[in-house]
């Protein structure tokens, strides 16, 4: 919705509560015209149930304000002497048209000084939570949002399985698009796994002032703008549309932002025609080819830090059921004695559970290949070199292919290490538009600031104008992932606009191994570690447990104290 739909929209709100509460309104002792009046008519809402003012402000608070309504509707309600139980539910699953009925057909009292106290324990209960999830909301919609690391594209920086507090309030915090949603969950209601919000209406996009701007190598949380997946993870092919705010969230790092030239050259990023220099804590990998003539040992892939590489097995299957328990864990397989059951398979650097292998008394072995791909740093590429079973260690750069059409803008032949040059669009420079640049432009134009894009014959026509030049209408940044060869980033779908920044990674607060085992599922190093900062993380996990211990030490004889002097 424009302002302007919204401006209508908000007059027609204010136009629908005065109408239905004008007589309530004179019999608590105010004007009939304070009804409906814009902002003053919540005002004075407010003093007539008895709350304080500020109330009003949650009321104008996307997704607080659903809380809210409903809220309001059942206090009205209850200080004109509706108090029953069927009062309450009217109230609520009318959307408070109840009250109608109440202000045009009944004779209803006002009472000044009901008690605010709630009468019962289930009251009670409800109040305090209620009053928690408007907390917890603005918390997580202005503050500060838990994450979670689904994928390994920062791999080194950040882990799967690292859980996150990002910062809203770093670049600003941005108010939900989305109007109608279920308080804090992002595209999904759990559970149920339905749809947590609804499409219209959408309120214009608005940021409030942050006290940092997006620099190069930050590691930033976004909407993915390519985003038309019904779940994240989900391949059944299903799409959907959803509003910018709705879109999978996604944590890349920075590498381009606006107003600059970028182009990487055999792997390495350059910024208007400068190496980028990454800051310690990035750890960029690539995959390599291990070679050693007598087979490629992947416990020494293991030990120099990758976590993503192929293993290879020989297993034997006397019966389906022994497939099947382990087919999950298989990329593929080939058949290396007919008739015998014998197969050669490969697998994920985490390789197949032991406890299956066990319980199916599956026949299996490792085999050490003569060439391992494996995702590896620069440092672990060097480890594994100076080891005297490894033959070589040569890092893959991927050169220009004519063939490929994979890479943004799709209709070039860049690769994932050789790319660009490419202009970072700046809000309020303009660029030169023909058949050439507009492959560049195009979604920006269309999808990102919704202009009306047609292409007859040679000519452009921007919202039926012939243009040779277009002027961007806000910020674009370039995200891409640290384990290079293995990140879905800016180089496949584009620029990522500033409407779709969502917030600055700033702590992990949990790290957890789905490959560990009991305690050690637990990496105990990252718990309350920093994102960004100078040299290697820290974990500030002990004194935080310190300051917990003394909490509760002080607490116990303080109360112990106060026991004893009373």
């Amino acid at each position: 919705m424009s302002l302007y739909q919204w401006f209508i929209f908000f007059l027609a709100v204010q136009l629908i509560h005065g109408l239905g509460t004008w007589k309530l309104y004179e019999k608590a002792g105010r004007a009939r015209w304070a009804a409906f009046v814009p902002v003053y008519n919540s005002i004075t809402l407010m003093k007539i149930i008895n709350r304080p003012t500020w109330w009003t402000v949650l009321l104008f608070i996307p997704i607080i304000n659903l809380i809210m309504f409903p809220v309001i509707w059942v206090e009205t309600l209850r200080s004109f002497g509706k108090n029953s139980t069927a009062d309450t539910w009217l109230g609520i699953f009318t959307f408070g048209f109840y009250i109608y009925l109440i202000n045009y057909t009944q004779d209803v009292k006002y009472i000044a000084d009901r008690s605010l106290v709630a009468t019962t324990k289930t009251g009670d209960t409800v109040s305090s939570l209620l009053f928690a999830i408007v907390v917890a909301t603005l918390v997580h919609t202005y503050v500060m949002q838990p994450f979670t690391i689904p994928t390994s594209s920062l791999e080194k920086s950040l882990l799967i399985g690292d859980f996150l507090f990002v910062s809203k309030f770093h670049y600003g915090a941005r108010t939900p698009m989305t109007t109608v949603a279920a308080p804090m969950v992002h595209d999904t209601l759990p559970i149920v796994k339905t749809k947590s919000y609804l499409s219209w209406p959408q309120l214009p996009y608005f940021r409030f002032p942050g006290f940092q701007k997006i620099e190069k190598n930050d590691i930033v949380v976004f909407n993915w703008p390519a985003d038309t997946v019904y779940k994240f993870f989900d391949t059944s092919g299903r799409s959907i549309v959803k509003p910018i705010d709705k879109k999978s969230n996604y944590v890349k790092r920075c590498q381009g932002t606006p107003g600059d030239s970028l182009q990487i050259k055999n792997g390495v990023v350059f910024i208007n025609g400068k190496e980028l220099i990454l800051p310690e804590r990035a750890k960029p990998q690539h995959i390599h080819k291990v070679y050693a003539k007598g087979g490629v040992n992947t416990d020494l892939i293991r030990n120099a830090g990758s976590t993503e590489y192929d293993r290879t097995f020989e297993v034997q299957f006397s019966s389906k059921e022994q497939a099947d328990a382990i087919g999950s864990y298989i990329k593929r397989a080939q058949e290396i004695n007919k008739g015998t059951g014998t197969y050669q398979v490969k697998t994920q650097a985490t390789g197949i559970p032991l406890k299956l292998i066990q319980d199916f008394a599956i026949n299996i072995q490792e085999v050490y290949d003569y060439e391992v791909d494996a995702d590896l740093t620069d440092a672990a590429a060097e480890k594994l070199r100076k080891n005297a079973t490894i033959d070589s260690v040569v890092k893959i750069v991927l050169p220009i292919d004519p063939a490929n059409q994979g890479m943004f803008p799709q209709n070039n032949h860049w690769s994932l290490d050789n790319f660009g040059p490419i202009y970072i669009p700046e809000a309020g420079k303009t660029v030169s538009l023909n058949l050439q640049s507009l492959p560049f432009y195009k979604k920006i134009i269309k999808e990102y600031e919704k202009h009306d894009l047609k292409v007859v014959g040679n000519d452009i026509y921007i919202d039926n104008k012939k243009a040779t030049t277009y002027t961007f209408g806000q910020n674009y940044y370039w995200m891409m992932g640290d384990n290079r060869h293995n990140s879905e980033d800016s180089r496949y779908w584009g620029y990522v606009p500033e409407d779709h920044i969502v917030g600055k990674p700033v702590f992990i607060w949990m790290s957890w191994d789905s490959n560990g085992k009991g305690l050690n599922k637990i990496r105990w190093e990252r718990l309350f570690t920093t994102v960004s900062g100078e040299g290697q993380p820290q974990s500030y996990f002990k004194y935080f447990l310190g300051l917990l211990i003394l909490y509760f030490v002080g607490d116990y004889f303080w109360k112990k104290k106060k026991a004893n002097n009373s």
